[in-house]
This record gives C-alpha cells, sequence and structure tokens, in this order.
C-alpha cells in the first residue's frame, strides 16, 4: 500500500503521522487555525503540521495542544515562536532556513494569518527575499462573521481594531461612515459598549449591525439589530469572548448647494482654503474640484 502521508480517521476526526509524513515544498507556509471548534482545521494544514520541517507560531502553546489533537507529533522538530515582541529577532532566523531550502509553517494564534496578526512584515520579507510563500486558507473570523450577520456581502471593507486614542478613533469611524461597503470591526468586550456608542453618534443609531461572539464555539451568540438597539440590548451585560462586529453599509447622501456653502463658510472661518477644500470634501463626500472651485468663488486669499 503506497505511503500517502498523514491519515484522517473519520470515526475520530483525528490525522495520525505514524507512518513517513507527506514530503512537504521548501518555502513558507502560512496555514490557517481553528477560531474556535479544534475540527474546523483543513486536511491540507493538517499535511502541513505533520510534514514541515519546522514549526512557528504566534502561540506554540496553542499549536501544540490542536496538534495533539489531531494526533500529530513534533518527533523532535523545531517548533519556534513568531509574535510581536520578537518577530525582529526571528525572521533573520527564519529567512536563514528558508535559504537553507527549509520547508516552515507558519500558525497564527488563531484564524486566517496576515489579517490582525504579526505575520504580515514576515511574509513581506519573505518575499522580498525570493522565497516560496504558500498559504493553505481556512478558518476566519471576517468571513464566518460576514456569513452569520446576514447583511449585504458582495462589497465588505475589514478593519480590524478601532484605534485605542478617542480622536483618532473618532477620525477612523467617520470615515468609515462614507465608505459604501459592508464594515467589520474587531473589538474587546472591555471595549464594545463604549464602541457602540461612538458608532451610534457617528454613523445614527438606526444603521443596523450584527455582534458575532464566540464564533464556533459552545457559547457562540450573534445579535442582529440596529447599532441603538444594540447599545439598549447590552447596557447591562458584560460580554466575554472574542467579537467581530459587522455594521451595514450607509445610504449614501447627495449634498446640495446650500449645504456645500455652509459647509465651506464654517470651514474657512478657521482654516486657509486648502485645509477647507480638503475637510469639506471629506465631509459631504463630494469631488474635491467642485468644493475647490466653490472655495474660490468665496475670494479667500489662499
Amino acid at each position: 500500500m503506497p505511503d500517502n502521508g498523514p491519515q484522517y480517521d473519520a470515526r475520530t476526526g483525528n490525522v495520525h503521522d505514524a507512518r513517513a509524513a507527506r514530503a512537504i515544498p521548501p518555502g513558507l507556509h502560512l496555514i490557517a487555525t481553528p477560531i474556535g471548534a479544534a475540527r474546523d482545521i483543513t486536511l491540507h494544514a493538517l499535511d502541513l503540521l505533520a510534514g514541515a520541517d519546522i514549526l512557528a507560531a504566534e502561540d506554540t502553546r496553542s499549536l501544540r495542544k490542536l496538534m495533539e489533537i489531531h494526533g500529530i507529533s513534533a518527533r523532535n522538530r523545531p517548533v519556534w515562536a513568531y509574535h510581536d515582541h520578537n518577530g525582529a529577532a526571528m525572521r533573520p532566523r527564519i529567512l536563514a532556513a528558508l535559504e537553507a531550502g527549509k520547508s516552515i509553517v507558519y500558525a497564527s494564534e488563531a484564524g486566517t494569518p496576515l489579517v490582525a496578526d504579526p505575520g504580515f512584515q514576515l511574509a513581506r520579507n519573505v518575499i522580498a527575499d525570493g522565497h516560496p510563500l504558500h498559504s493553505a486558507p481556512g478558518p476566519s473570523a471576517v468571513l464566518a462573521a460576514l456569513t452569520l450577520a446576514g447583511l449585504p456581502s458582495d462589497r465588505f471593507c475589514f478593519l480590524g481594531f478601532a484605534p485605542a486614542q478617542g480622536g483618532a478613533r473618532r477620525q477612523v469611524l467617520t470615515e468609515a461612515a462614507k465608505i459604501p461597503a459592508t464594515l467589520v470591526f474587531y473589538e474587546s468586550p472591555k471595549r464594545i459598549h463604549r464602541f457602540l456608542t461612538e458608532l451610534c453618534e457617528v454613523m445614527g443609531p438606526d444603521r443596523q449591525a450584527a455582534l458575532c461572539r464566540e464564533m464556533t464555539k459552545k457559547h457562540q451568540e450573534v445579535l442582529r439589530m440596529s447599532l441603538g438597539d444594540m447599545v439598549a440590548e447590552l447596557a447591562d451585560r458584560t460580554l466575554k469572548g472574542e467579537i467581530a462586529l459587522v455594521v451595514d453599509r450607509g445610504t449614501a447622501v447627495t449634498a446640495n448647494a446650500d449645504d456645500l456653502d455652509q459647509a465651506l463658510d464654517k470651514a474657512l472661518a478657521t482654516m486657509t482654503v486648502k485645509e477647507a477644500v480638503a475637510h469639506v470634501t471629506a465631509e459631504l463626500g463630494l469631488q474635491r474640484r467642485v468644493v475647490y472651485q466653490a472655495a474660490l468663488a468665496k475670494g479667500k486669499p489662499q
């Protein structure tokens, strides 16, 4: 019987690598890991974990536990930690191993690597040095939330975690409100109440949203309602777990001549023409040329 690498046991859901693991091509292999249910990992990712020369992970403890669940042994292979705090030191080591022709698997803590995790700079360095970069797609909190939200998914924008600083966060939300796409945010349960309140203030309480918490886990919860109703619904609740918040796209509003005139008067009272044009263009969503011509017509020195 030919050796086909790690074997999947349909009865237990485990993969056993008692026989020789399948040869893995040289290069960095990015694998997506479960965001909750351990069996959401793909067979391709399990093959890579069983056969790669070197294993790297944002959290090596989580990776070892995942491999144990699926019956995969490290077999004395190196298991390297790669995260935000040691990235600068570890990248040269990883690149040197790739230069030597090794196959390396990188697993993020949960979900798809490079989506809100430290793998981005590593992938850029691998590409810049001319080494092969591979991806084994799989679980993603962004896509899982979109499928659960019941909101338009033909066009969406992933915005990750909003800035912690109040002014910067308000600016990001103001800009996001004008994006003609469904929005996906990540947020901490400790900050979700404040975040929802600010979304109401910036985007209005009537905009529809879906809060997806603990996806694929035992206590998964999805709340689908307007932002205003969501603030009221969660006012007396303390949430736990990972949260992805999906917010519906706004309804386009076309500014008229009076809106433009009033906005320019207000902006020009404290700004230069250049600053005022940039501000009003962003505020009203108009073409810069139109706003600039209207500003020049007011006769204020540039």
